[in-house]
């Protein structure tokens, strides 16, 4: 698979092969990418987390259980001001 790289790139992957970080540039580029398949399930992971949070409050509101906006804030607002104090 041929990849064209930028300049500031492919220096930056000989600069950590000579650093003794890495014996090649595949081992560069694999580091690369297990990284980012790890970020990718970390999201995904967190998508998954936040939808069934969702799903919950979506479930509480239909059975008419959920707070009034203006005690929600009030309370923030309270939270806050302690803080600062």
């Amino acid at each position: 698979m041929p990849i064209t790289l930028p300049p500031e790139l492919e220096q930056f992957i000989n600069n950590q092969v000579a650093s003794g970080k890495y014996a090649s540039t595949d081992e560069v580029f694999l580091a690369g990418i297990k990284l980012l398949q790890e970020r990718e399930n970390l999201y995904k992971g967190r998508f998954e987390e936040l939808r069934r949070e969702i799903m919950v409050g979506v479930e509480e509101a239909e059975r008419g259980e959920f707070l009034d906006a203006e005690t929600v804030i009030i309370g923030l607002q309270e939270k806050l001001q302690q803080r600062r104090a």
